[in-house]
């Protein structure tokens, strides 16, 4: 899929999933923005219900704060034009702390911690570290943090909408590899089995996960206080350990 065509579709499906959800949030309720389509981290249940690590951990933020969480689903590429569109309050969704976000965003304490792996077809032995990169071509959702390691390390990158297009652009061998959290990656291959890929090397670095709102919205400070009392009574662990068999909150 070429490029404009990609965007062109993210901004008509972005339209459509936000459509009548212009109001603010008002005392009791807290919107927050989500994908919908990042496993373990915000999907769809067998059920049809949204679920997932961060849809969890916000509904607990929500709870400690008294206030119902409504969710409103929104592709990774436009979730930050939402934001500040005010559709919704908060973005959880695996947002990476950088310099560049604390800048233009409010952003929490961490609620995850963990590293970046590169993925590539499990026959290619070409593509071992981040160096390697250099030169080829990567599939990577376009405003991401992966995208901006993807492309220091000098890779061209294609955009897709998230991590199992990327797998299907490498599997078909349209690009040579993707760039993305090894919670992710780990999910997608024990779910699906998939042995035609192979994570390959790492990115060598670790990244902190947070949640995000408006600069001066007020509202971090309240989120920050439920994450601390999550933490401190188990809550955050606890769901930690449903999805990932292990403590990822960075506690």
């Amino acid at each position: 899929m070429r490029r404009t065509f990609l965007a062109a579709a993210v901004a008509l499906l972005s339209a459509a999933m936000i459509v009548g959800c212009s109001g603010g949030s008002d005392a009791t309720t807290l919107r927050v923005g989500t994908e919908g389509t990042y496993s373990p981290f915000s999907f769809q249940g067998p059920d049809g219900k949204l679920t997932g690590y961060d849809v969890e951990v916000a509904q607990a933020v929500g709870s400690k704060l008294g206030r119902t969480v409504e969710f409103v689903q929104t592709p990774w590429d436009a979730i930050f034009a939402g934001l500040e569109a005010k559709r919704f309050d908060l973005v959880a969704n695996q947002v990476t702390i950088t310099d560049e976000r604390r800048a233009k965003y409010d952003l929490s304490e961490p609620y995850t911690v963990s590293e970046g792996v590169i993925v590539t077809r499990a026959d290619d032995t070409g593509i071992t570290s981040l160096a390697d990169l250099r030169g080829r071509t990567t599939a990577q959702s376009a405003t991401s943090n992966w995208a901006e390691v993807a492309r220091g390390a000098g890779a061209n990158v294609e955009a897709v909408e998230g991590f199992v297009q990327a797998v299907r652009l490498l599997k078909d061998g349209r690009v040579d590899a993707t760039v993305n959290d090894t919670l992710a990656v780990g999910e997608y291959q024990k779910t699906t089995g998939d042995t035609g890929v192979k994570v390959a090397g790492s990115t060598g670095d670790t990244s902190e996960q947070a949640f995000a709102a408006r600069k001066d919205s007020g509202l971090i400070p309240e989120v920050n206080r439920a994450l601390d009392e999550l933490r401190a009574d188990g809550t955050l662990a606890r769901i930690s350990d449903k999805y990932f068999g292990s403590d990822v909150s960075g506690q």
